[in-house]
C-alpha cells in the first residue's frame, strides 16, 4: 500500500479537485482537520505537508509519492522521480515563473548592474545562488524569506526571487521584473525505491493512470448525434476526433424508412460553439454533449 503526501497552502485546492475528478477523493472531517484519507485499497496514508517539505520527505522515503512543485524539487535538490505533469499551479492550470525582481525606484534594469553587495530576498536560496552563480556574479548575500517576499524590498533587500504567475502581485507592489530564472509547474513524484518495488510500482501506475485520465478529459466533451445516409461520409470529415468517430446505424422503423446512423466523438469544448452549428448545417441531429470525467488512453 501507497503513503501519499499531498501539498497544503496554495497547491492544495487544486489537488483535492484533480483527486475528486479522478474518482480519489481525499476526506478530511473539517476543515482544520489534518487528518485525510482516501478510501481505496492502494493507498493506506494521506499526509499534507508544505509543498518544499513534499519533495524532502519523499526523497528521504518517508512517502511513496506525492505531489508538489519542480520549483522545489530543484530547490531542495530531492532525489525523486516525476512521473506525471499535473499542468495546474498556485492560481490555474498555466506555468508559474521564478523571477528576479527589485522596486520601479530601482534604477538598475540589467542583471550585470547587480552588485554582490545587495541583499537577495527569497524563499529559494539555491535557485538563487545557482542563478548568481551561472551569471558569474559567485557568492551573493541572500536574506531568507517565508512568504509576502515583495514587502521586503527595498526595505529589507535590494532584490527579491519569488514565484509569479501573472506578475499582477509584484506590480501592485511597485516592482518590476529584471528576469525569468525558471518556469514551475506542479509535478506527482515518487520514491525511486518505491518505483523499484514491483507491487508499489503497479499502484503508482494505476493510481497514476486514474490522475492522467482526469486531466486528460478536462475541457473535453463527448458529443453524439443522429445522421442520415447520405450525410454520413461529410460529417464524419468535417467532425475533430481523437482517431476516428464512432458510427452505428440505427434500427428501422419499418422497410421504407430511411437508413440513419448514430455519430460519437471527443471534441474540445472551446470548439463546440463552431462545431454544433456546422453539424446542424451538414444534416445533424439530436445532437447531445455529454461531460467526460475521465479519458484513459
Amino acid at each position: 500500500m501507497l503513503r501519499l503526501a499531498i501539498p497544503n497552502g496554495s497547491l492544495e485546492e487544486g489537488t483535492f479537485r484533480l483527486f475528486e475528478q479522478a474518482s480519489l477523493p481525499i476526506k478530511r472531517k473539517g476543515a482544520r482537520d489534518y487528518r485525510l484519507s482516501i478510501d481505496d485499497p492502494r493507498i493506506e496514508e494521506v499526509f499534507p505537508l508544505r509543498p518544499r517539505e513534499v519533495a524532502e520527505y519523499i526523497s528521504e522515503g518517508e512517502f511513496d509519492l506525492g505531489i508538489t512543485g519542480f520549483d522545489w524539487i530543484v530547490e531542495t535538490k530531492a532525489n525523486v522521480k516525476e512521473v506525471l505533469d499535473l499542468q495546474f499551479s498556485r492560481g490555474g492550470f498555466r506555468k508559474v515563473k521564478i523571477v528576479l525582481a527589485t522596486d520601479k525606484s530601482n534604477p538598475v534594469s540589467d542583471v550585470n548592474d547587480i552588485s554582490v553587495e545587495d541583499k537577495v530576498a527569497t524563499e529559494y536560496p539555491n535557485i538563487t545562488q545557482n542563478y548568481f552563480s551561472t551569471i558569474g556574479k559567485g557568492r551573493i548575500k541572500k536574506r531568507v524569506s517565508f512568504g509576502a517576499t515583495e514587502i521586503k524590498v527595498p526595505r529589507l533587500a535590494k532584490y527579491l526571487v519569488d514565484v509569479t504567475e501573472t506578475g499582477e502581485t509584484l506590480r501592485q507592489n511597485s516592482k518590476k521584473i529584471l528576469a525569468t530564472i525558471m518556469e514551475s509547474s506542479t509535478k506527482l513524484i515518487v520514491n525511486p525505491e518505491s518505483w523499484k518495488d514491483e507491487k508499489k510500482r503497479r499502484e503508482i501506475e494505476e493510481v497514476k493512470s486514474l490522475i492522467a485520465g482526469a486531466l486528460n478529459a478536462r475541457d473535453k466533451i463527448l458529443i453524439k448525434m443522429n445522421v442520415p445516409a447520405d450525410s454520413v461520409e461529410v460529417v464524419v470529415n468535417y467532425l475533430p476526433t481523437m482517431r476516428a468517430p464512432t458510427v452505428s446505424q440505427l434500427a428501422k422503423r419499418n422497410a421504407d424508412s430511411q437508413d440513419w446512423f448514430a455519430l460519437e466523438s471527443v471534441v474540445e469544448a472551446s470548439c463546440l460553439n463552431v462545431i454544433i452549428p456546422n453539424l446542424k448545417r451538414l444534416g445533424a441531429v439530436d445532437i447531445l454533449e455529454i461531460n467526460i470525467s475521465k479519458m484513459i488512453p
